[in-house]
């Protein structure tokens, strides 16, 4: 799928992701200082590398720290600065050669440069270093004239920054509003008319309007569905499992069955969690399978069926406990040791057909505020995955125990993540990657990890 031949061969060489860009694509962000630029690369970056394209976000203040060890004031940045000018622009060029090594031959297909970018003039340097490469370019402009949201920001994120390590808040928060004043009178937004043959999307406050301008192709265009989905209202997602289900109890995988006795009461504890938590307008999901539902019913409130909710499909193997698929499909149970992320069942799913099926969810959790997701192993790794910015090597290993809360606050550039045991007993469903993945290894070797069963 993509433009050009040694690329494609390099990706079926690798045996990476399929290519969702017909050539390369630079991100590059446009706004003053204290717009929410980080914080949207390091979302999309997060995003796009879940649904399994290969991005990577290039920092230029980050660059500017490394090339200035100490920081001392607003000045550096003064139009005035000559030589503050020059370490910026070696900054971005440098940022720019790694950017061509990332896409040219690491195997990257997206790389997002998190800078001002606020002049028309530094944004051609980037389209010419675009064409010279053969990349597209997608420009993301973060525009806020609201104050309350700007010193929200500079508070949260800003005043964290190493650039304000030995400073008091009052002075640090001082000098960053001196830095912005230093972009102001140079900053040349994107034009809807002087850039009209660009392609770039506008978010004025905060996601309260945009202007979209010549997607170019379905990259583009994921981009711009993810970026109008999200906000920056506080809120919590919460994740847990069904209760402790039958098949559960007998280490048999998949399958519809109901919850044992520990599982309902599972329900009862959840259900009174919630009510401490004093959560209003709190949304709750399920998959349309048995154990979720009667989980979700112990709730006493209204919830809503999800079918891409479902459990991994184990295909031939539903119902099976590991000790038969091992006796019965030997090979198919060394190939999911092997690569349990990119690994389908016969007739089945792999995790990475769940991370495509569950694409819907994320988006509508981004839209949403506060969540209750009541889901299975296989689809709480997927989710928890995304929020928590995992490989696809880490994922299928993430610990998701039944009878388990997870609640995620999303903070400035991340995840708060607070795991609460509800304290009931119930089985473990965790398998470790064992040692031996080999097709030859013997069967006591692949049965390792199996976790204790009736």
């Amino acid at each position: 799928m993509r433009g050009c031949s040694s690329r494609t061969k390099l990706a079926h060489n690798r045996d990476t992701a399929v290519c969702m860009t017909n050539c390369p694509t630079v991100i590059v962000t446009v706004g003053l200082p204290a717009r929410g630029k980080t914080y949207i690369s390091k979302k999309l970056t997060r995003y796009l590398n879940w649904i399994g394209v290969a991005t990577r976000e290039f920092n230029v203040g980050q660059y500017r720290r490394e090339c200035v060890k100490i920081y001392k004031s607003f000045e550096f940045f003064s139009p005035d600065n000559e030589e503050g000018l020059k370490i910026r622009r070696q900054c971005a060029s440098a940022a720019l050669n790694d950017v061509r090594q990332y896409l040219t031959e690491d195997g990257g297909q997206v790389a997002v440069f998190d800078a001002t970018n606020t002049t028309r003039e530094r944004r051609e340097t980037i389209i010419q270093f675009a064409e010279q490469n053969g990349f597209k370019v997608f420009f993301v402009e973060s525009v806020c004239e609201d104050p309350d949201v700007i010193q929200e920001n500079i508070v949260q994120v800003k005043l964290g920054s190493p650039d304000y390590t030995n400073c008091n808040t009052e002075e640090a928060a001082e000098d960053f509003m001196k830095r912005i004043k230093c972009y102001e009178n140079s900053y040349e937004p994107l034009d809807e008319v002087l850039d009209r043959d660009l392609s770039f999307i506008k978010i004025m406050d905060v996601g309260q309007r945009y202007l979209v301008n010549r997607v170019l192709d379905h990259i583009q265009s994921r981009i711009v569905y993810y970026l109008m989905n999200i906000h920056i209202t506080p809120r919590s997602i919460y994740l847990c499992r069904h209760g402790e289900s039958e098949l559960n109890v007998n280490g048999r995988i998949g399958g519809d069955s109901g919850l044992t006795p520990r599982g309902k009461e599972f329900g009862k504890k959840l259900s009174h969690f919630i009510q401490t938590q004093g959560i209003s307008d709190l949304k709750v999901w399920t998959s349309q399978m048995k154990r979720t539902i009667q989980t979700a019913e112990a709730l006493g409130v209204p919830y809503e069926q999800w079918k891409v909710l479902n459990e991994i499909d184990a295909g031939v193997c539903e119902e099976m406990m590991y000790e038969e698929i091992q006796e019965h499909f030997p090979l198919e149970f060394a190939m999911r040791d092997q690569d349990k992320y990119r690994y389908r069942y016969p007739k089945g799913e792999s995790y990475e057909d769940l991370v495509q099926r569950l694409e819907p969810v994320i988006m509508e959790l981004e839209r949403q505020e506060n969540v209750l997701v009541i889901c299975h192993q296989a689809v709480m790794r997927c989710l928890l995955a995304y929020f928590l910015d995992k490989t696809a090597e880490e994922l299928p290993y993430l610990k998701c125990p039944l009878h388990t809360v997870l609640k995620l606050t999303p903070v400035a550039y991340g995840c708060k993540v607070e795991s609460i045991s509800l304290n009931v007993d119930a089985v473990n469903t965790h398998r470790e990657r064992p040692e031996n993945v080999e097709v030859s290894r013997l069967s006591e070797e692949a049965l390792l990890t199996v976790p204790a069963h009736q």
